[in-house]
């Protein structure tokens, strides 16, 4: 597990993005291990779909995406206040770094 302060960063594999994480969860764990990541891994889900989770059948009607509120790929990211109410949303390729300013507005 990962904090920094009350920052804490939650990992959701998905496969439904051009079969990017095929693994089963002892595959993705040894995976994150040999990477030495700390974050908090869920099971794998689908994000889209029928079959979407519900934290992200929330996640997305509480913060919508551009043109439409569907994930559109792997490593879109939601911040979540305190509360559990979803205050941001970030495309794919938005670097960590670039969401320092939106991540400090809660701690």
């Amino acid at each position: 597990m990962l904090q920094t302060g009350c920052l804490r960063i939650l990992a959701f594999p998905c496969n439904q993005f051009n079969n990017q994480e095929p693994g089963n969860a002892e595959e993705i764990q040894c995976f994150l291990k040999d990477r030495k990541v700390k974050f908090d891994l869920f099971e794998k889900i689908d994000v889209n779909g029928k079959d979407a989770h519900p934290l992200w059948k929330y996640l997305k009607k509480e913060q919508g995406g551009t043109l439409i509120d569907a994930i559109k790929w792997n490593f879109t990211k939601f911040i979540v206040d305190k509360e559990g109410k979803p205050v941001g949303r970030h495309s794919p390729n938005t670097s960590p770094k670039e969401m320092i300013k939106d991540l400090e507005k809660y701690f």
